[in-house]
């Protein structure tokens, strides 16, 4: 990665304690792909009934990015494998695992990250990980054991979102709140620990909370008779996004209110646990990456931390809105290219989301 600014150098005063393993993995280059289309609020308000002030004060976004009608998760994927590819210095033929973090790729099956290994030109073992907004430390975690274990030696990790597939625009609660794009992370081996025990859960009595509208079972039933005849025509119809609407297309449901008490007050203590399961201090950090679900839910997650006023903390929902398991790896790409945090310094991330389901960790960053 490269910087127009001056280079941070790590506090190197801690240092994540060794559990013991084989070996040790970290992660060794990262990658990020924003779509073109840049979206304002103002090209949203109309259709909630809301205002650029309301959307900025609620969640602190003020644009977004939101893909072309034919671009696909797998597109976006691609873009940003091949950027963390390059940055890692490794080839495809390389790749022991791909795991591709993501709720909005439009198949049941087959699932989207065979196919992004193909399109690499690899054949590597490959699966999704659908754990929302926290499948981006899902999928370190799991990679991390896979490269202590032995199994792979390299791990493409990807987190790719086409929210606004499954977004209805004249929902006032959900509308405003998600973009598009897509991170991704190569994990590979090291002579030191690079990334932490990872402190995570589930909580499934809350599936309600952020979920679907509609089964697919439910689409299902939607299409009448059942004949290709009105399939296509349920089809031709739900191309329009008013008309996916009136035909029950699965769109995202979000409880705010309930979200927000649940990250504020629940995931703050998750973070710390990644902390001192990593035998570190705050004061140690080189930079806070959470989930960038909402401004005012990073804020206070970063005063509960106690979080000291030099460490750099991620806030690109501002110009990126919610990007589900995207959210980490643009940020951490974006802060790495820009020269707000050091190669090899030491980050606490955190996803969190629907599920719901939580995930924290502390990385060396690449």
């Amino acid at each position: 990665m490269t910087s127009s600014t001056t280079t941070p150098q790590p506090k190197g005063t801690g240092a994540i304690i060794d559990p013991g393993s084989p070996r040790h993995s970290r992660i060794v280059g990262v990658g990020a792909y924003r779509p073109a289309r840049v979206v304002t609020n103002a090209e949203i308000v109309d259709k909630i009934d809301s205002s650029d002030e309301w959307i900025r004060e609620r969640s602190g976004i003020v644009s977004r990015h939101w893909a072309a009608d034919d671009e696909s998760v797998i597109d976006m994927a691609e873009h940003a494998a091949r950027q963390a590819l390059d940055h890692a210095g490794i080839t495809p033929d390389q790749l022991g695992f791909v795991l591709m973090a993501t709720v909005t790729h439009p198949y049941q099956t087959p699932a989207a990250a065979p196919e992004l290994a193909a399109r690499l030109g690899s054949t590597a073992p490959a699966m999704d990980i659908s754990a929302a907004c926290a499948g981006y430390c899902y999928g370190i975690a799991t990679a991390s054991d896979m490269v202590k274990g032995g199994s792979a030696d390299y791990v493409l990790v990807i987190g790719v979102e086409k929210l606004t597939d499954f977004t209805d625009p004249y929902d006032r609660g959900t509308a405003f709140i998600f973009g598009d794009g897509a991170g991704a992370a190569i994990i590979g081996p090291s002579d030191t620990p690079g990334i932490g025990p990872t402190v995570w859960g589930s909580d499934g009595g809350q599936r309600d909370v952020i979920s679907n509208r509609h089964s697919w079972l439910e689409v299902r039933d939607r299409l009448g008779d059942g004949s290709a005849e009105a399939a296509q025509a349920d089809a031709t119809e739900a191309a329009t996004v008013e008309g996916a609407s009136r035909k029950g297309w699965p769109m995202l449901t979000m409880a705010g209110q309930s979200v927000f008490r649940w990250a504020v007050w629940g995931m703050a203590p998750i973070a710390q646990q990644a902390i001192d399961r990593a035998g570190i201090k705050a004061d140690d950090l080189d930079a806070f990456i959470p989930h960038q679900a909402n401004i005012r839910i990073v804020d206070a997650m970063v005063k509960q931390l106690k979080l000291p006023p030099d460490i750099p903390v991620a806030r690109d929902i501002v110009t990126t809105a919610n990007t589900s398991a995207a959210s980490i790896p643009i940020a951490t790409t974006r802060m790495l290219a820009e020269g707000e945090i050091p190669s090899g310094g030491l980050a606490l991330q955190i996803g969190f989301g629907a599920g719901l389901v939580y995930a924290a960790q502390v990385i060396v960053l690449p």
